[in-house]
């Protein structure tokens, strides 16, 4: 009898254990020195703190920060304050760092390419997270390729040679960047907060050949959604400073069978507990 109901509890345990919801958090934009064009970075310091703390909370299956950890390229305060905070995230939860035209200058060099890679590792790499498989791309080699085409080229032939491998994985990809390719539509006119047109249709026809449904970025410090036939284009406001209506912030995205629901939270709202993304 005894042996009947150990064995029912651990079929319970396993039971939810299995229907554990699986998610990750993307927060974008920490940009230490932001608020005061760099003369300290306070603000930035108690916003981070309260992001890391609340993933701390919530556990999730890893962390992405979609660029423009710091305000100033290279800037040796500004990143130490973000990797200071980031050493308090739970062990448990991976830390997944992408660059933003900030971290590698809006004209990236190789000269910021290397003194970005010294500071944080590699600029584009993929890796794997239970359903996941994620491909961390650096958005400023299609942007601003003039100064770094060599780089620029690598990027795209390793993103299609990477893209063939993910595909067969069976698994859900997911692209993660810090300038999203639209804001809305995928032919909209170029500006700041978009990749050109050009490059950007050709990378979107890769990603659709290879099945790719999500790409998460950053960049325009409030929130945006585009689509792109079966492909989601999410942009994710700041966890610093704020240039439109949405507060700072950062989004929590649930992994289902068929499909990734979303949300972002800002500071002040983010709930107690997370069954999904609500």
């Amino acid at each position: 009898m005894g042996k009947s109901i150990a064995l029912l509890f651990l079929l319970f345990q396993a039971r939810l254990f299995s229907a554990a919801p699986f998610f990750f958090i993307q927060a974008s934009d920490p940009q230490f020195g932001m608020y005061t064009k760099d003369a300290d970075f306070h603000q930035e310091t108690a916003n981070w703190e309260f992001v890391v703390a609340n993933v701390n909370r919530l556990k999730p299956a890893f962390l992405v920060v979609t660029g423009d950890l710091t305000n100033k390229t290279a800037d040796a305060g500004q990143i130490a304050e973000y990797k200071r905070i980031d050493k308090t995230l739970d062990k448990s939860i991976r830390l997944y760092n992408v660059p933003g035209n900030h971290d590698v200058a809006n004209d990236p060099t190789t000269a910021t390419l290397a003194a970005y890679r010294k500071n944080y590792g590699p600029d584009y790499y993929s890796f794997r997270e239970g359903p996941v498989y994620g491909i961390v791309l650096d958005s400023s080699l299609f942007k601003a390729p003039a100064l770094v085409k060599e780089d620029a080229a690598k990027q795209e032939q390793w993103l299609e040679a990477e893209l063939i491998k993910a595909k067969a994985s069976n698994a859900t990809v997911v692209i993660f960047q810090h300038i999203p390719f639209f804001l809305e539509k995928p032919d909209e006119p170029d500006q700041y907060f978009n990749i050109p047109l050009e490059t950007r249709t050709r990378i979107l026809v890769l990603l659709h050949r290879n099945g790719v449904h999500y790409v998460f970025a950053g960049h325009y410090h409030r929130n945006a959604d585009g689509r792109d036939g079966d492909l989601e284009m999410i942009t994710t406001g700041p966890a610093g400073m704020p240039i439109g209506p949405d507060p700072s912030g950062f989004r929590v995205a649930e992994v289902k069978p068929n499909a990734i629901e979303h949300k972002y939270y800002g500071l002040g709202t983010i709930p107690s507990v997370l069954g999904a993304a609500q």
